[in-house]
């Protein structure tokens, strides 16, 4: 049975969509008895290493060896704002409320029309503004726990250091527009100077330990697929739909990740933090769907 071109295209931003969702659970699993220096050190170098096999299978080591000095220093440059991006979210699953994290983790498109006004000089409509309201009420709620009155500072300095984190992946999501070479490759070039960023904090600040086989299969998968091979699925998603079209969809990751997690794990929840999340989601979605009248 033959498959179309868009069901195909389907299929693998679904299977992106799904990988992505899981990040949340397998960051919780290893950090049982690693830390996130190690975690991401780990992590790092499966994602490098799959998709190194990737490349060569596809013959794309001479075209990488090809690329000048000026645009590795620009790769590596990106690759150091998507590993503090990793870094400090792995931080956030290690200390505080999952769902806390994932809800503050998804401020990134906020993050992203904010960028884009001030380094792409995009156009500022009342979509964007309205996009950035909802999202600052969502991440609100969650902060103060829907009671601003009897607002608590417990974790506040977790909360902020995954709100820095989103705001890295955004600067790096909207650097990346000015970067013109094969996405694969990139990608790939991200995760190795995120290897060894990782390697040389993570002998600065905790220390070198074999993990355990709980931990190897966590790392595995996290590494080789959700944070490796799901960036191939995606690319050849967008191959067969506008980016624009896609993006939309993508909300949908918080909302399976706060269930699998739910599911997981035994975690305290409110549903001020699904409230919070809405606010989010919706704030994303009015960024990423075009309109005509606005």
């Amino acid at each position: 049975m033959k498959i179309s071109q868009s069901n195909l295209g389907i299929v693998y931003i679904s299977l992106c969509i799904f990988l992505w969702s899981l990040l949340g659970i397998f960051v919780k699993f290893a950090q049982s008895n690693l830390d996130h220096y190690q975690y991401m050190f780990y992590s790092s170098a499966f994602s490098f290493l799959s998709l190194l096999l990737i490349a060569i299978a596809n013959k794309n080591l001479k075209e990488i060896l090809s690329y000048t000095k000026k645009i590795f220093l620009v790769l590596f440059a990106l690759g150091f704002l998507d590993f503090m991006f990793y870094l400090l979210l792995y931080f956030g699953y290690h200390n505080a409320n999952s769902i806390e994290v994932l809800v503050i983790q998804y401020t990134w498109p906020i993050f992203i029309v904010i960028l884009s006004l001030i380094i792409l000089k995009e156009d500022f409509t009342k979509r964007k503004l309205f996009a950035v309201i909802l999202g600052f009420i969502g991440v609100s709620l969650v902060i103060t726990k829907g009671n601003i009155l009897a607002f608590s500072l417990k974790n506040i300095d977790v909360l902020l250091i995954v709100m820095l984190s989103a705001f890295c992946f955004a600067l790096f999501s909207v650097l990346s527009k000015k970067v013109k070479v094969n996405a694969i490759n990139a990608v790939m070039i991200y995760f190795l100077s995120a290897t060894i960023y990782s390697f040389f904090t993570m002998q600065t600040f905790s220390s070198f330990i074999v993990p355990s086989s709980k931990d190897w299969i966590a790392i595995l998968v996290n590494g080789v697929f959700i944070n490796g091979i799901s960036y191939v699925f995606w690319i050849k998603g967008l191959q067969f739909f506008d980016a624009s079209k896609v993006a939309p969809f993508t909300f949908i990751i918080p909302i399976l990740s706060a269930f699998f997690l739910i599911l997981v794990f035994n975690e305290p929840i409110l549903i001020v933090y699904f409230v919070g999340l809405a606010f989010v989601i919706a704030a994303g979605l009015v960024n990423s769907i075009k309109t005509k009248s606005i």
